[in-house]
């Protein structure tokens, strides 16, 4: 199968969120599916693929944040026999995802339906709970954007990296550390990325968004910015100042589908609770 994402169109929008689809010994997979709103997106990408969603075994999820796994629900209730795999962490968060829709409405606001659409419930059945090994790749925690991420690691050397290496929208070599509210951790951040690069892929299949082959370099990159930025918040920046110094930074070019994709304000808002939080904590 293509390595390239199916590009899910989010708002219009090429290339912000994608989905990969994949071969493993139970048949075709995907690896993270969009929210609701780019369901038929995703539909019409399985088509070009040759596939209707019918013919998709399973899904495997990097977190259950709603750009990544929003639409599980939907596509279960039309699909009743693709199975959902999550860290165990996320899996209730899946079955009810009423605690997950309340604290994105208070982040989203008005622009929820907008942006999201319908957030349904995945029946227990349906769901299983990752392990070490999943469908034949190689599945572990790599916390620090969220709690209860996981990454896969094919044999082929691809790392399904969901938000654990960054967003970088391709052909862009500009990496942004996603850290919206409420669970960005530094400390578990720079572990994960440890890891990966112990692990040493030969390429990162970013959500957001495409192929990146070069992954020492990437990864490099990400810890450099996702230290800076951690900094520049902690020694008092405001949001403007923060804003202002990210979008210098993306250039004209790159910052629609960046902004789109992770928001500057919500990586402000991340920073700014974890540095209240440790503060709190002192």
């Amino acid at each position: 199968m293509p390595l390239e994402p199916l590009d899910l169109l989010h708002l219009g929008r090429e290339r912000v969120i994608g989905a990969y689809l994949l071969e493993t010994p139970e048949g075709p997979a995907l690896f993270d599916c969009g929210p609701a709103t780019c369901v038929e997106a995703l539909k019409q990408g399985l088509r070009s693929r040759g596939l209707q969603l019918q013919d998709v075994r399973h899904l495997l999820l990097s977190h259950i944040h709603l750009d990544h796994a929003g639409a599980a629900g939907v596509l279960v209730r039309e699909h009743p026999e693709l199975q959902v795999h999550v860290s165990p962490i996320g899996a209730p968060h899946l079955v009810d995802p009423s605690r997950l829709e309340q604290s994105a409405r208070r982040l989203y606001g008005d622009e929820f339906e907008t942006l999201w659409g319908e957030l349904a419930p995945v029946p227990a059945e349906n769901v299983r709970e990752t392990g070490d090994v999943v469908l034949g790749l190689d599945c572990f925690p790599s916390p620090g954007h969220a709690s209860h991420h996981v990454c896969y690691l094919d044999r082929d050397g691809t790392l399904y990296a969901g938000d654990a290496a960054g967003v970088r929208i391709q052909p862009s070599r500009f990496v942004l550390p996603p850290t919206p509210p409420p669970e960005f951790d530094l400390a578990a951040w720079e572990s994960t990325l440890d890891e990966l690069e112990r692990r040493a892929p030969e390429r990162l299949a970013l959500i957001h968004f495409g192929i990146a082959d070069d992954p020492p370099e990437h990864l490099a990159e990400l810890r450099r910015r996702l230290r800076a930025w951690t900094s520049l918040v902690g020694d008092g920046a405001s949001e403007e100042e923060f804003e202002t110094a990210g979008t210098a930074e993306l250039g004209d070019d790159d910052a629609p589908p960046y902004q789109q994709a992770m928001p500057l304000w919500q990586s402000y808002a991340g920073l700014k609770r974890y540095w209240d939080k440790r503060r709190e904590a002192a």
